[in-house]
């Protein structure tokens, strides 16, 4: 029987609907989502900021392939619980200059309820740290990323 491959490269689609100035409806695969502003910089609010969306898919990542990291190394990290902070240098957002890193520290604390020892957190951390595209877009784009996993 001969073995499916799997593309080592793929193209990511989204289309957006933009209804005003500040909502874009992004459309993925079979899902559709909001981004928006707050209503104090005159958007209506419907969902996160495209920078807090770009924390948001920091932290899913972690999750996605920390688990992916965990189950290749046989180690039980039970469910996680991730708290991230974000220095961004709002500067660029309001015009008032061009900024090279606009985000420029990310502060991930990652919590596990398994079974798993500090010791075998730390290695699923680093592992994690070398195959989380999102971790390497922030780094690649000079962000001081920092992620420390402990047990819960």
């Amino acid at each position: 029987m001969a073995e499916i491959r799997m593309k080592t490269t793929v193209k990511l689609r989204a289309k957006a609907v933009c209804p005003s100035h500040s909502r874009a409806d992004i459309s993925i695969r079979d899902l559709t989502f909001a981004i928006d502003e707050p209503e104090v910089r005159g958007g209506g609010n419907a969902g996160p900021t495209p920078t807090d969306t770009a924390i948001a898919a920091l932290v899913g990542c972690t999750n996605v392939i920390g688990h992916k990291c965990a189950k290749s190394l046989g180690i039980d990290i039970g469910h996680l619980t991730i708290n991230a902070v974000c220095d961004f240098d709002r500067r660029g957002v309001t015009l008032e200059q061009e900024i090279e890193v606009p985000f420029t520290a990310v502060s991930l604390n990652v919590r596990a309820d398994g079974s798993a020892d500090q010791a075998a957190l730390v290695r699923v951390g680093a592992e994690t740290e070398k195959y989380c595209p999102l971790s390497k877009l922030f780094k690649a784009a000079g962000a001081r990323v920092e992620v420390n996993w402990q047990k819960a």
